[in-house]
């Protein structure tokens, strides 16, 4: 039998029909001869490929019972030697007839790559010096009716990665090692929070009110009680209801939802840790947040050094702590502690620092805020404490006795990314239902982000909170940093992925029986122009040359993230044919979500001059096509054949 891996090279490659009805009629087969895989319960596994490469010496020419997946076939007549694939890793097969059943041999030549199997036989070393099981006995335990990707190329396209994450994790162990890596940060984690003296709590998903964070809910329906309910955005208010129990130190491992944009660190559900701890405060939720970090990283990686978003961390305890305005000072020059309290001062400060302050309340707190925001934040590459929060941006968070513009709070970050955020816990109950107020005017005035008026909690606070320390941090950031990678979607399983178009539906669906494999027959979609309306087409002309000067170039979208703090804007980092990333801001976020821009290729101008948006220099203009249609303004953004290279100049 010839490789099977290098005849799918050398061969050209069938139609993907031909191929599932090839494998259909083998299954058939094996059905009309009694041996149906699908009929098997059971296979009893007594070593995996890990444990018998580990202990070789001491299982060398003893009886073994593996099984996975075949990954590859290498036939040689009456000899055969595949891969085969396991939980942890890969070990060769050796197959050989006379070694074997003959009829049960000539079974095992016609299964495919994909099959699983279950093998008895013996540990041995080829004459190559290859660690193997030679096969005796070789079960069909389940018929792979898919072929897998190619061997050469596997499953590179992110998308199809993130969407059949079960051929992804089949095909790349680097996918299998960063989930790996994850369940064993949440396993050291709770380890870590137990030997604390911590109790692991749940609390609910479901609300009548959305609250414990600035963020956007999810609306559901309860039918029973005929009540709209909200999926959790945090699980704080909850928890620090426990508190006042006197659970005293309480957390949560728990999924959260957030109904907002989605980009490389941000995903609509996510999974957070929140801990509560009486009777301490800011500075003992920074010493657990060091200790569980540096702690899982010497644990799980063995250092404190890596590499992370093209920085290398030192990950080493004793992280910096500096506040605020400190942090500010120290970058921009700007002391917003000579004017504190003073808005007008205030503002004018960050202003004269070239800090966009366009819908942001005009308050002292709010420019020191906007201020770290847009020209601190990403300077914050090695392990870093930002604490004394303003009041404004910090609504459950106590006031600093000594500074009461300020709270008791931190955020840590690294690499520019907020890894973690904790309090000193508001336990006043007076002033929380002032603060709750004033977030609720917020929400009535449009702000969908703003919190909830929560009289239950106000209620909990008057029976008395001892003084907490409160903390919370991203499961899935933390597991970005430790495997190294730039995306959110890398460390979630199944990710929030917006359904394919109806166009490409063929390629998602349920594979049907052989003879129903074909795809339907293309119909030519309709479009209905009759209600849409034109802006009336300008009358003024131009001359040539003033046209000429508008450089409109071909871009191919690397990056595409929503712009923290507005609703509207996406920003774009594209490639524009000169290997310098060039940046873009524009106001589609209505009619985009991020994911699905990246690696598109775009229409820009080029040479326009900086404009400043959000604190962010946006450098040309994304063409975009506008219309209005039964009153309601649309839009499309121009995009192009991705054969047209970065950099092409349109004429």
């Amino acid at each position: 039998m010839a490789d099977e891996t290098n005849r799918n090279v050398t061969e050209q490659p069938q139609d993907m029909g031909e191929l599932l009805r090839i494998r259909r009629d083998k299954l058939k087969a094996l059905q009309d001869e009694g041996r149906d895989p699908f009929t098997i319960t059971k296979f009893d596994v007594t070593h995996h490929t890990q444990d018998i490469k580990d202990n070789f010496d001491a299982l060398e020419g003893k009886p073994v019972s593996v099984a996975g997946r075949l990954m590859s076939k290498r036939g040689m007549g009456k000899v055969s030697f595949c891969d085969l694939q396991d939980k942890t890793g890969r070990i060769q097969l050796y197959a050989r007839k006379d070694e074997m059943d003959a009829d049960n041999y000539d079974r095992f030549k016609k299964y495919d790559i994909g099959d699983i199997v279950g093998v008895n036989g013996e540990v041995f070393r080829t004459q190559r010096g290859e660690m193997s099981v030679r096969a005796h006995d070789i079960t069909l335990l389940s018929k792979s009716l898919r072929p897998l990707p190619e061997k050469f190329h596997g499953l590179t396209d992110k998308e199809i990665r993130y969407r059949q994450r079960y051929v992804d994790l089949i095909m790349n162990p680097e996918s299998k090692r960063n989930f790996e890596i994850r369940s064993r940060f949440v396993a050291f984690l709770r380890r870590y929070l137990d030997s604390l003296g911590f109790m692991e709590v749940e609390t609910p998903v479901l609300s009548p009110i959305a609250g414990g964070a600035n963020a956007r809910p999810f609306i559901t329906h309860h039918n029973a009680q005929d009540i709209d309910m909200y999926m959790r955005i945090a699980t704080e208010l909850h928890l620090k209801r426990l508190i006042v129990g006197g659970m005293e130190r309480v957390y949560e491992v728990g999924r959260i939802f957030r109904n907002e944009g989605m980009d490389t660190k941000h995903n609509p559900e996510f999974t957070t840790c929140e801990l509560y701890q009486a009777y301490t405060n800011l500075d003992g939720m920074m010493d657990i947040l060091e200790g569980i970090l540096t702690g899982a990283a010497k644990e799980i990686l063995g250092t404190y050094h890596i590499k992370w978003l093209g920085h290398d961390i030192d990950l080493t305890p004793s992280w910096q702590r500096v506040t605020m305005a400190d942090a500010v000072k120290n970058v921009t020059g700007a002391d917003f502690m000579a004017c504190i309290g003073d808005a007008d001062k205030g503002v004018e400060l960050a202003k004269s620092v070239g800090v966009d302050m366009d819908g942001v309340p005009h308050t002292w707190g709010n420019a020191l805020y906007e201020t770290f925001d847009q020209k601190v934040e990403e300077t914050l590459v090695q392990p870093t404490f930002i604490t004394m929060y303003p009041v404004e941006v910090s609504p459950l968070a106590k006031r600093s006795p000594t500074q009461p513009e300020l709270t008791e709070r931190y955020e840590m970050f690294i690499c520019g990314c907020e890894m973690g955020n904790a309090f000193s816990e508001l336990n006043d109950p007076i002033d929380q239902y002032e603060r709750f107020k004033a977030q609720a005017e917020k929400r009535a005035n449009g702000d969908e982000e703003a919190d909830m008026m929560d009289e239950d909690f106000v209620m909990a606070l008057e029976y008395g909170m001892p003084p907490t320390g409160g903390l919370g941090f991203g499961i899935d950031r933390c597991s970005m940093m430790l495997c190294g990678t730039d995306s959110i979607r890398d460390v979630i399983l199944f990710p929030t992925m917006k359904p394919l178009d109806s166009d490409k539906k063929v390629s998602k669906e349920v594979s049907a029986p052989a003879e129903a494999a074909q795809a339907a027959p293309v119909v030519e979609e309709k479009i209905d122009f009759s209600n849409v309306q034109i802006e009336p087409l300008f009358q003024d002309q131009v001359d040539f040359d003033t046209f000429s000067k508008s450089d409109f170039r071909a871009v191919k979208v690397k990056e595409c993230e929503a712009v923290k703090k507005s609703k509207k804007l996406l920003k774009f980092v594209l490639d524009d044919g000169t290997g310098v990333d060039r940046v873009i801001l524009s106001g589609i976020h209505d009619y985009y979500e991020p994911e699905e821009l990246v690696g598109k290729t775009c229409i820009a101008i080029t040479n326009l001059p900086p404009r400043a948006m959000m604190g962010i220099d946006s450098c040309g203009m994304l063409i975009s096509a506008v219309h209005h249609e039964n009153g309601e303004e649309k839009l499309h953004l121009l995009m192009v054949d991705p054969h047209i290279p970065a950099g092409a100049k349109l004429y």
